[in-house]
């Protein structure tokens, strides 16, 4: 007998996309993401265990039609002993009874070492951040030099049969928006998905201002004006994705804070300590450890969850007076 829902929230949304953070540590110290100092970690005893994050994960899986799963950080390939964690999430099923869609976003700089083991314990995609093309921009953005090694990142999920690897870069004005057709000519060389993000107001120094932001608009008419491209093709997936006139490739451009695609959104998060997040920038957070820790049953997690969705508000408000954001960075909310 299938139990399963849909799980619907009062705003008609469906959601089908499960975002699971695994850490809020990262190697990295990406401006618009964490300060230089004053960083505290959670406890290890606070994190979920990966039995406790499979367990959550097979409720929504098996008691909703929730059709991926995305893991993120932090930096999830800080979490030790990721490849068990894949391999645990990769035998639970959807509702057609294959395997769940099974991703990770990663700023790449482990994975010449774990690229192969995360493919062979069932991993199906990979998104690697990179916010510039120049070694040195790229040591004054994340504060580690470390730019050759994300590129071999890049090679070593390729190498693992990675497909498609998109390549997240976080468009910002007077810092890298001068590279925003280079990284066109760089997907298009390397058979990457480039997908372009807007600077949204997550970032630890608390320094976010709206002039930052560089466009969707703006980055669309630069890559346009030398590598021409066909109308738009829009999903409930964040990106808007363009493909280029003469059939090479195509790109995504997530237009978060001038074009918020929040009527759309079909996907809920849960942080490293096991707390669910209907948004990003949610204020509220709801914990499920305490319910996982005490005992409880699917039935009550399933319940639980549906409860939870329906506080699900209908979009983050970016740039209205009521805007209020959120006291945790990125790395702490997880990606």
């Amino acid at each position: 007998m299938d139990l399963r829902k849909h799980l619907i929230d009062s705003y008609g949304r469906e959601i089908r996309d499960l975002r699971i953070s695994v850490t809020d540590r990262c190697n990295f110290r990406c401006t618009y993401c964490l300060p230089d100092e004053g960083i505290e970690w959670l406890p290890r005893a606070d994190l979920l265990t990966f039995e406790e994050i499979t367990t959550i994960a097979r409720t929504f899986t098996e008691r909703f039609y929730i059709d991926s799963i995305r893991l993120t950080g932090g930096e999830p390939t800080m979490r030790a002993q990721l490849p068990r964690l894949v391999a645990m999430l990769a035998s639970l099923k959807d509702h057609r009874g294959q395997k769940i869609n099974l991703s990770l976003t990663t700023n790449g700089v482990t994975l010449p070492l774990i690229a192969e083991p995360l493919r062979e314990a069932g991993l199906d995609r990979i998104n690697i951040s990179l916010d510039t093309l120049r070694a040195d921009r790229f040591t004054q953005i994340t504060k580690r030099a470390q730019f050759e090694r994300v590129l071999e990142g890049i090679q070593a999920a390729q190498a693992a049969n990675f497909s498609p690897i998109k390549l997240n870069v976080v468009a910002m004005r007077g810092i890298n928006e001068d590279e925003i057709v280079d990284f066109a000519r760089f997907g298009r060389e390397r058979h990457l998905q480039v997908r372009f993000i807007e600077f949204m107001p997550l970032d630890g120094a608390n320094a976010w201002e709206r002039n930052n932001v560089l466009t969707a608009s703006e980055i669309l008419a630069q890559i346009d004006s030398v590598f021409p491209v066909e109308p738009p093709q829009r999903s409930s997936a964040p990106a808007t994705t363009y493909r280029y006139r003469d059939g090479k490739g195509s790109f995504g451009i997530i237009p978060s804070v001038t074009q918020p695609f929040c009527g759309d959104c079909d996907r809920v998060r849960l942080s490293a300590e096991g707390k669910i997040r209907t948004c990003l920038f949610a204020l509220d957070e709801h914990d499920l450890r305490a319910m996982l820790r005490s005992g409880a049953t699917t039935a009550a997690l399933a319940s639980e969850i549906e409860a939870i969705i329906q506080t699900k508000w209908a979009g983050h408000s970016i740039g209205r007076v009521n805007f209020i954001r959120p006291a945790k960075s990125m790395s702490q909310i997880g990606g």
